[in-house]
């Protein structure tokens, strides 16, 4: 029996009907009627069809990871998860702080020289500067009688000059206070789709940039898979408090699946947009979520 038929087996055995299905898991009927029929590649691709497929399982009341393994044959595969969460996982914060502060005492010894160097010459300018002035300095009595004083006298000024003065000031210091404004674009989260009776929820990551960075904090222990449009697994197994903050690339994926199963405790950042779960998480701690990155 093929896995198409057997998941509409244990559909009519439940009674459910196509509609009834679709509107549970929010797959559409065309979808789920060409997974019945075994026209995988009606879907729109590998990462959609696993994912239809197991929420297709959990509506129907079949365990999907025991599904899948096996017809393993007839679904499409993906890269190994193991090998595909290390070679993704990036460095956490931890331990770029350690190699920061390793590379600030390297340097430590050239900023102080510098900072010598620099004060030793604003020293020697200083002292430059008072000489010339002193120098420069005459007193009275060496001062040149022939020399013509000249005193202006404040009434000899016209009013139009003062207006013209005052006006120009004013225009300055109009041109000094303009700045050119700089908008700054921020990522960000808007919810698509969301499902008020069950855990699937479909968000726009908009204006995201060229450069992606997807953070995860936990406060405490949670489940918790991650994979890419194509179905790569990205992060797969249980993340504690311990192995938080971590940083994921995903500049270049097109969209992201969240499968998590203790929401209460993960945090979901996009670049310095977190995520806020449409579905209280205290409430439904296992929750799936799609976010499709719009750059």
């Amino acid at each position: 029996m093929e896995i198409g038929a057997r998941l509409k087996e244990a559909r009519e055995e439940k009674n459910i009907s196509l509609d009834s299905l679709q509107e549970t898991t929010k797959i559409q009927k065309r979808y789920l009627v060409a997974i019945e029929e075994g026209n995988l590649q009606v879907l729109p691709g590998k990462f959609y069809a696993r994912a239809f497929i197991k929420e297709y399982a959990n509506a129907v009341g079949l365990d999907p990871n025991e599904l899948l393994e096996e017809y393993k044959e007839e679904v499409p595969k993906t890269e190994d998860e193991t090998e595909v969460q290390y070679s993704r996982m990036q460095r956490t914060r931890k331990d770029s702080s350690s190699e920061k502060n390793n590379a600030i005492f390297s340097l430590l010894p050239t900023i102080i020289v510098i900072l010598l160097v620099i004060g030793i010459f604003f020293a020697a300018w200083y002292f430059i500067q008072l000489a010339v002035s002193n120098g420069d300095t005459d007193s009275p009595e060496e001062q040149n009688d022939n020399e013509e004083i000249i005193i202006n006298n404040p009434e000899e000024n016209t009013d139009g000059d003062a207006g013209t003065g005052e006006e120009e000031t004013e225009d300055t210091n109009e041109e000094a206070n303009e700045e050119p404004e700089e908008e700054e674009s921020e990522a960000e989260l808007s919810i698509v789709e969301e499902e008020t009776s069950g855990t699937n929820s479909t968000f726009d990551l908009n204006d995201a940039g060229d450069e992606v960075t997807l953070t995860l904090e936990s406060s405490g222990n949670t489940w918790l898979e991650i994979e890419n449009e194509a179905g790569e697994s990205l992060f797969s197994g249980m993340f504690s408090e311990d192995q938080s903050p971590v940083e994921l690339d995903v500049s270049d994926e097109e969209s992201v699946y969240f499968n998590i199963g203790n929401a209460a405790d993960l945090m979901i950042i996009f670049n310095d947009t977190e995520l806020e779960y449409p579905i209280d998480p205290n409430e439904n701690v296992v929750q799936r979520i799609w976010v499709n990155i719009n750059n």
